[in-house]
């Protein structure tokens, strides 16, 4: 299953400590439930994994049922997909965003797609039949594995797609040096897959084996690699002058966002699927890049992040 990571550093190299309390309601998360609204009397238990957007997400979702008038109980910031997912199924807690390609894994299915709606359609059927977890319409942002370089470089040399970028590493293999993490080397859908679905090859000295957070200032300096890997919603991106390659072949399994819900908790309170809708519509690829950026570059706290984000499309 794909492992996520704990974004805390921030693109000056600050340690942020921001998340959300396990046990109890963290103070700032905003104003408490609304005295009116159309969950009002319902009590519902919002969960995440512990990194950057998870955490946002967690706040994001349980203000907006707070705005309409539910009891929310938070435990936010749960360590790794198994944990919270086995706490879903138990009936612990009753709702969190996951990511279609990690459904996808979750559910044990063979192969991979490229099709976002596909993998969606199988995720979201065989979870609610085998599981009782119902997935919610998915936002379009979308948490995939990218490759990204520094704007600038990618420019002067003319790499703009992952072909562009494949041809680089054939023609001038010094200037496509790659720095990745170990799982994305490990992975039969990450680093050898890529090269064989691209139709090109690094030799060993051309690549870097890294830690997931120290890619990115890799990438910005250039040292020791010019590209490197990413996920596409990470606020580091567009804060170090990052530009992420197109997957024109669309390689990489789609990880688009999706509400998942207990069949049991949403059947008794069915105005979760009508107040959680908008806050699917507005999460984009762009739009979460933005809002991990206020966090993990600009030291915010979700919490705070997630009111003013809320009250400024009018969901608060």
């Amino acid at each position: 299953m794909r492992t996520y990571r704990v974004v805390v550093a921030s693109a000056l190299g600050l340690v942020l400590t921001s998340g959300c309390a396990l046990t109890a309601n963290p103070p700032g998360q905003g104003d408490g439930p609304a005295a009116e609204g159309p969950l009002k009397g319902a009590t519902v238990k919002v969960a995440s994994k512990s990194f950057t957007e998870q955490l946002l997400l967690c706040e994001i979702t349980a203000q907006r049922l707070e705005a309409q008038a539910a009891q929310v109980k938070r435990t936010c910031g749960m360590s790794g997909s198994n944990a919270v997912r086995s706490a879903l199924t138990a009936g612990s807690v009753d709702m969190y965003w996951e990511y279609t390609g990690t459904g996808w894994l979750a559910l044990k299915q063979q192969g991979s797609t490229t099709d976002p709606k596909a993998v969606y359609e199988k995720v979201r059927t065989l979870d609610e039949s085998r599981n009782g977890v119902v997935w919610l319409p998915p936002a379009a942002a979308n948490n995939t594995y990218a490759l990204a370089m520094r704007t600038r470089t990618a420019k002067k040399l003319g790499v703009s797609t992952l072909s562009d970028y494949a041809g680089l590493a054939e023609k001038d293999p010094s200037k496509a040096r790659f720095c990745g993490a170990s799982e994305f080397f490990g992975r039969d859908d990450g680093w050898t897959g890529l090269q064989k679905a691209y139709g090109f090859g690094l030799a060993k000295n051309k690549v870097a084996e890294l830690a997931e957070g120290p890619i990115y200032n890799a990438v910005a300096k250039g040292n020791p690699c010019s590209a490197g890997e990413v996920f596409a919603t990470d606020g580091r991106i567009a804060a170090l002058g990052l530009t992420v390659l197109k997957d024109d072949k669309k390689y990489f399994t789609p990880y688009n966002l999706s509400l998942n819900v207990r069949s049991a908790a949403l059947k008794k309170y069915p105005e979760i699927r009508t107040a959680m809708a908008p806050v699917a519509k507005l999460l984009t690829t762009s739009e979460m890049q933005r809002l991990n950026a206020r966090i993990d570059v600009d030291g915010k706290r979700p919490e705070e992040v997630a009111h003013q984000w809320l009250s400024a499309n009018k969901l608060a």
